[in-house]
């Protein structure tokens, strides 16, 4: 699994990919997109995308998972609303009126918009595709962007026909009434539509292999596609159009590189716009044709504890893993780990760290002023330990447990990158170093998917585990943290936390001063309880060719407004 995209509206497990880097360069933060403009701009020419994993060629924003899809849907289609650089969901094609109770929305959509198969988009669209997620046959993660609307769960359960709370009033508004006020109902709500035309007779069970996402995926956006070679690579053309008006280049195409020659294409202006992997920032950042620019991403590295495992009975997380219930031990591997020297030896030196799950970018971020920050100390840590009666008895310089009985860790990563063995070993030393026998689980790394099985699935050998989540734009920790959440892959959850995530979506949050105190106090919280150890914040570093004008990148995505971008002569 791959983390989010598409204008910030999902949030999607990510494990460690090399592909991904972590840092947080912005000083200000509310300021979070980076530019790279200059003269007047013209049209014209041909751009490249160079990306270092092959695609899945999921190429509806529905069904996609990772970024080598989203990448491709950033340049062909446009949801209803957008995310603006600090954050808030603003207007886009469809803007809103609301009731007085926060239950009945009103949506209002700009007329003359067209697919690139010429059909005018309608609301009808728009009903099409939150049907689509509500349908029982869909097998796709997107339910929790439809659940909200009265209806859905009858529908999504067979037991009705049609979703009760939406309403074609005509072709251009759409009225969608929820089940209880929420303060961020709109952030939530799904906001891309599908061409209910283009996909007629097409099962929802079929979509995500129909010709229609695979071959010939059609959006709104500035540019179509022409061509797919699949896995490798997307060729596409300016949409004329389009309804913010014609785009400026002639063609983009989307390639697949190898890591390895990632560099050398940059610099042979082979490729002219790409994510760059940390492994490969070093290589690339001295490039003199190359400009780098560097944003904050959505998204945080941790390291987990196990508290217990998912009932599907019940549909609830059940704490019944004792090993990490000390909070003293918790608090003792935070300050064990050298975590900007892991990263400044690992990751050239490409992360800022974190003490909390809310992302620096965000306005409900609690300053680290107001809490623990975790430094690098291990004589506090050992210190921790002893109190908590962790010491060597035996004298072989690790640790036994308050039993005295011998005290060993299993610990899970997933291979990724040329670091990730020599990154690995690093976090286990610091731990060894105060007297803590933490294991890689297996004796090895984990291939993805067998990793991605045994941390979703709780197999019974994974204690410890290290991962990283994409996060959607509104701080709501609905989804990640609460007992009735499958994604909560610690398991962990207390009633004061289920308590502060209700109130910081309720009728009170109205008033966005309240909602951020209450959000304030739940960081304090996750804090001082440690459920898991973050470890830094990621972002993007993207590459962009000097000839390459008007690209602007935030915490969102790297490819904002295409639209606007232009190619400058070189001498």
């Amino acid at each position: 699994m791959h983390k989010r995209k598409l204008g910030g509206m999902l949030m999607l497990m990510a494990f460690l990919l090399s592909a991904c880097s972590g840092l947080g360069l912005s000083n200000n933060s509310n300021t979070i997109s980076f530019s790279k403009t200059a003269d007047e701009a013209k049209a014209g020419g041909t751009v490249t995308y160079g990306y270092t994993s092959p695609f899945q060629g999921l190429f509806e924003p529905a069904f996609f998972e990772g970024d080598d899809d989203s990448n491709v849907l950033d340049f062909i289609t446009e949801a209803m609303f957008t995310v603006e650089d600090d954050l808030t969901t603003v207007p886009n094609i469809a803007s809103w009126q609301e009731s007085e109770d926060h239950t009945v929305f009103t949506f209002s959509i700009k007329p003359g918009v067209r697919w690139h198969n010429g059909d005018e988009l309608t609301v009808e669209d728009w009903k099409f595709a939150l049907e689509t997620i509500a349908s029982p046959d869909y097998t796709g993660s997107r339910y929790y962007s439809v659940e909200m609307i009265k209806g859905v769960e009858d529908y999504h359960s067979g037991k009705a026909k049609e979703i009760s709370g939406i309403k074609v009033i005509d072709p251009y508004r759409l009225r969608i009434t929820v089940n209880a006020a929420r303060v961020n109902t709109i952030d939530n709500l799904w906001p891309y539509p599908m061409n209910k035309k283009y996909y007629s007779g097409v099962a929802v069970k079929d979509m995500p292999e129909s010709d229609q996402v695979r071959k010939n995926p059609i959006g709104i956006g500035p540019f179509e596609v022409t061509q797919i070679q699949p896995g490798q690579l997307v060729e596409m053309k300016r949409f004329d159009h389009y309804h913010r008006g014609k785009a400026l280049l002639d063609a983009v195409v989307y390639k697949v590189v190898d890591p390895e020659s990632l560099s050398p294409q940059f610099e042979e202006g082979m490729i002219d716009i790409g994510t760059v992997p940390r492994d490969n920032f070093a290589a690339i950042k001295d490039l003199d044709n190359i400009e780098v620019l560097q944003s904050p991403e959505l998204s945080y590295e941790y390291i987990g504890f196990k508290f217990g495992h998912w009932d599907d009975e019940t549909q609830q997380n059940v704490m019944d893993n004792p090993k990490f219930a000390d909070k003293r031990l918790r608090k003792a591997m935070y300050y064990a780990l050298d975590r900007q020297g892991i990263i400044n030896k690992f990751s050239n030196g490409l992360g800022t760290l974190i003490e909390t799950p809310v992302p620096s970018t965000s306005w409900a971020k609690i300053a680290d002023t107001e809490i623990n920050t975790y430094p690098y100390h291990p004589e506090l840590a050992k210190s921790l330990l002893d109190e908590a009666g962790y010491v060597d008895v035996d004298g072989d310089g690790l640790r036994e447990d308050p039993k005295g009985a011998k005290f060993i860790i299993h610990y899970d990563a997933m291979n990724g990158s040329k670091t990730s063995a020599p990154r690995t070993q690093a976090i286990l030393q610091n731990w060894r170093e105060v007297g803590l026998d933490v294991q890689l689980n297996g004796g090895s790394l984990k291939e993805l998917n067998t990793f991605y099985e045994a941390v979703e699935n709780d197999d019974p050998s994974v204690e410890l585990f290290n991962g990283v989540w994409g996060l959607a734009s509104d701080p709501d920790p609905s989804g990640l943290w609460r007992s009735s959440d499958l994604w909560n892959y610690s398991r962990w959850y207390s009633t004061r936390s289920e308590e502060l995530i209700r109130e910081g979506v309720g009728t009170k949050s109205y008033d966005k001063e309240h909602r951020k105190q209450v959000y304030y106090e739940w960081q304090k919280l996750i804090n001082e309880e440690v459920p898991m150890i973050f470890f830094a914040e990621r972002a993007n570093i993207t590459a962009v060719n000097h000839r390459l004008q008007g690209v602007r990148v935030n915490a969102i995505s790297n490819i904002v407004e295409p639209q606007k971008w232009w190619i400058k002569d070189i001498d």
